[in-house]
């Protein structure tokens, strides 16, 4: 049974020109998830440019820079929602120079589309992003074997671009991989199943999207609830409220569970669970409420409430693989903000243990300085203990943001190793 309300969020990613803007473009169009006068201003700009049909490309496109050449350069959102589920994606560029756009895009999604040129096959940029999506432990990748039209729609084509990827993953982090040959152009398998592909058995891919099991994708056994702030209404009614709130990040909590506050150590037992509404029995992952405690306990922004016998580690000193985003380079033993789920804390990268060559996956050991667009593995150290989990059980509690504090930019995103 599918939870109509379900959110699925998936990145495209693939390398320029394999047709990501005309597959969104076509998942919306054929969907019917295309705004009347959206279409019409469509249709319009693919009249003048000398199109024959409606360019699909164009309902992603959505950077003056990127219509007229014909590209995607920052990541573009779109929501859209079927009868079974509601969509968020996010449309990564290509090019190598935007490695940091694929890295923010698909930072929260349950989903990796990879696409493929069925002409050209697995390349350079296809191992990239199947590298990063395996890094950003995306649950779930679906493999499209694009442009299927161009090669007369070959069994055998598609069967080879699907061994070379095999190939790549199994030396990756990755669980879940479907392959989908289609034609974004045309709308072979995209929302309808082709005619012209009798050899493949499979769903198209948005019955594969709606049906694609996610709800175990949140660590469900972690209780963690990271203090964003503390409720004190003072009036009548509430006059002795004192309510921590927040959203789960993950895990389940529940009236009389023993649990722990950290960094401090101080336990207790959930009085309540409420929401603006309603109290709640329990609460879980990523509901926001207001927990309350049998004891008066000194929490504050950034505390962590957890349960006793399942606690995170707490420490100043953390591994992390960092992807830089900022155009300047990062500077040595130079102090940043980190920011952990609710906590910020001054913080200093110590050492930068190596780097990949993102082209050929492999580490560099012997090259320490971090420039735009590299990924590495870096030691941080922190003023204050962080209450970390590792990355590849926990998205949420294992991932770190740096931030300037001279100019308040996103310099690096991390992943606790």
């Amino acid at each position: 049974m599918l939870d109509n309300n379900q959110l699925l969020r998936f990145t495209t990613a693939g390398s320029v020109d394999d047709g990501k803007s005309t597959l969104i473009g076509r998942l919306l169009y054929d969907s019917k998830s295309i705004f009347e006068d959206q279409l019409e201003a469509i249709t319009n700009t693919s009249k003048k440019k000398g199109h024959k049909g409606v360019d699909l490309a164009l309902f992603t496109d959505g950077l003056k820079d990127e219509r007229e050449q014909g590209i995607t350069i920052d990541v573009a959102y779109r929501y859209f929602t079927t009868p079974k589920r509601k969509f968020i994606i996010a449309d990564t560029p290509g090019h190598i120079q935007y490695t940091r756009n694929m890295v923010t895009g698909a930072s929260t999604a349950n989903v990796a589309t990879i696409l493929i040129d069925a002409r050209h096959g697995v390349i350079e940029q296809t191992k990239r992003h199947a590298f990063i999506a395996s890094l950003l432990q995306i649950p779930h990748i679906i493999v499209c074997v694009n442009k299927m039209d161009l090669v007369d729609y070959s069994e055998k084509v598609y069967n080879d671009i699907v061994t070379q990827f095999e190939d790549i993953s199994s030396k990756m982090l990755v669980t879940d991989v479907r392959f989908i040959p289609m034609s974004a152009l045309d709308g072979d398998n995209v929302v309808n199943k082709s005619t012209n592909m009798p050899w493949y058995q499979g769903a198209p891919m948005l019955h594969t999207l709606e049906t694609m099991h996610i709800s175990s994708d949140i660590n469900k056994v972690d209780a963690r609830f990271p203090v964003q702030t503390v409720l004190r209404p003072q009036s009548e009614g509430f006059i002795d409220y004192r309510g921590y709130a927040g959203r789960v990040a993950s895990g389940i909590f529940r009236k009389g569970d023993e649990i722990t506050v950290m960094p401090s150590g101080f336990t207790s037992k959930i009085k309540t669970i409420d929401t603006l509404d309603k109290e709640l029995e329990e609460a879980y992952a990523p509901m926001s409420v207001s927990i309350t405690l049998e004891d008066d306990i000194d929490i504050s922004r950034g505390d962590m409430i957890v349960r006793s016998n399942n606690k995170p580690e707490a420490s100043q000193d953390i591994e992390v693989m960092l992807c830089w985003l900022n155009n300047a380079s990062a500077k040595a033993r130079a102090k940043y903000t980190i920011k952990h789920t609710s906590n910020d804390q001054k913080a200093m990268i110590k050492e930068v243990v190596y780097k990949y060559n993102i082209n050929t996956l492999e580490r560099i050991n012997d090259d320490k300085e971090i420039n735009m667009n590299d990924i590495c593995k870096v030691k941080i150290r922190t003023t204050k203990p962080l209450m970390v989990d590792a990355y590849r059980e926990n998205r949420t509690t294992g991932s770190i943001i740096l931030v300037d504090d001279a100019t308040n930019e996103t310099v690096a995103a991390g992943m606790i190793v």
